[in-house]
């Protein structure tokens, strides 16, 4: 099989301290392993990235070379059911990033009452979106039923990008160039989790929307929230310093170069900033609207721009550069993803869909929005440990 380009966002996801996307999957009952690995294998046909690994074609671009253990595949046991294990990531087995090894890592647990599925992917070949656009199709592989048929043409996205921009900065892809990114230590990270109940969500919306001529969104008021009560506690003494609160916004349905069934990194951040010495102050609603004028600010033109300035960086200064860039701030900053439309319910085997799950992917100062069963938000940030 050929070699599938990188496009300019995959390599931002490449070389030191880029974290992979991963979740665990708890099932009552227990998935059968042959027919698991069989229907991985076929899913893998449809997907080629997620069975494949690094190939280094110059110091200036990576390559995904579809390889037979470009995605690993075992099984273990646990003596402890999901519930009684305190850390879940002992049911992963988390993939490196690094070239020539896999880049798809899946192992599934037996538990005395079920069983645990964990996914580890490389963010270079898959954001959110295109994680679970794998993971439903593989499951529906396994059920034998049709699937949509993802699109692999990273080619078209670097070939759009070319000449839409004169700037060559991560700053013009609002990223931060910020030095070399530190290997991600999963050992010393914590999950601080905040919850808002479908009350206190509302109300924290109502507060920000009034008298606001823009129409906000849930995940708006989540972001400005957490930037106003938790980030200022987060990003040091020094009231002259911005702080940063960014927002991956998927653009799909901007390019057609990409499309909606289109497999890879297919996001654009948003960035929305404000000097710490006035956070405190600052009204949740003005905080919500520096959030969505960001948000709405990213367009076709400003994806195209984006991914433009990335090649030409890349271009020019070769992959160290691309480990250079962060997608938060990594001192003042924090990145929340909307995660409450997650399709769970459909990563559905022979023991039925997941009766719980957890996402573990280790992005420091990342934070994602689950639903709650109430209908709010389960606000997760990740951060060092002190």
């Amino acid at each position: 099989m050929p070699l599938i380009p990188l496009s300019p966002i995959d390599h931002v996801f490449t070389g030191r301290g880029a974290y992979p996307i991963e979740f665990v999957f708890a099932y009552e009952g227990t998935i059968d392993a042959r027919r698991l690995e069989e229907s991985l294998t076929k899913a893998i046909q449809a997907f080629p990235p997620v069975g494949s690994r690094f190939v280094r074609l110059s110091e200036r671009s990576l390559a995904f070379e579809p390889c037979a253990d470009g995605c690993a595949f075992s099984v273990a046991s646990s003596p402890s059911d999901w519930d009684a294990t305190p850390r879940k990531d002992v049911f992963l087995d988390p993939v490196s990033g690094k070239e020539r090894e896999p880049l798809g890592r899946v192992l599934l647990t037996r538990t005395p009452n079920g069983c645990v599925l964990g996914f580890s992917l490389s963010h270079a070949v898959a954001d959110g979106y295109s994680y679970f656009h794998f993971l439903t199709s593989w499951a529906r592989i396994f059920r034998g039923e049709p699937i949509l048929p993802p699109t692999h043409d990273r080619a078209a996205l670097a070939a759009g990008a070319m000449g839409a921009t004169d700037e060559d900065s991560a700053d013009a892809a609002s990223l931060f160039r910020a030095g070399p990114r530190p290997e991600v230590d999963r050992a010393h990270l914590t999950i601080h989790r905040h919850v808002l109940s479908r009350a206190e969500l509302v109300a924290r919306h109502a507060e920000a929307q009034e008298g606001n001529p823009l129409r906000l969104s849930h995940n708006d008021t989540a972001a400005a929230w957490l930037w106003k009560t938790r980030l200022a506690a987060w990003s040091g003494d020094d009231p002259s310093l911005e702080t940063y609160v960014s927002c991956p916004v998927d653009f799909r349905r901007l390019l057609p170069s990409a499309g909606p069934a289109y497999f890879g990194n297919a996001v654009a951040l948003a960035k929305a900033s404000i000097p710490k010495g006035e956070l405190a102050a600052a009204p949740l609603g003005d905080l919500a609207t520096r959030v969505r004028r960001a948000v709405d600010a990213v367009d076709a033109g400003a994806a195209l721009r984006s991914l433009a300035a990335l090649e030409a960086l890349r271009r020019s200064e070769g992959l160290a550069a691309m480990e250079e860039c962060h997608v938060v701030h990594p001192t003042q900053g924090l990145l929340l993803t909307n995660l409450s439309r997650l399709p769970v319910a459909e990563v559905a085997f022979d023991a039925g869909p997941p009766v719980a799950f957890e996402i573990l992917t280790p992005g420091v100062r990342g934070a994602v929005a689950l639903p709650t069963p109430d209908g709010g938000l389960d606000l997760r940030v990740f951060l060092p440990s002190a």
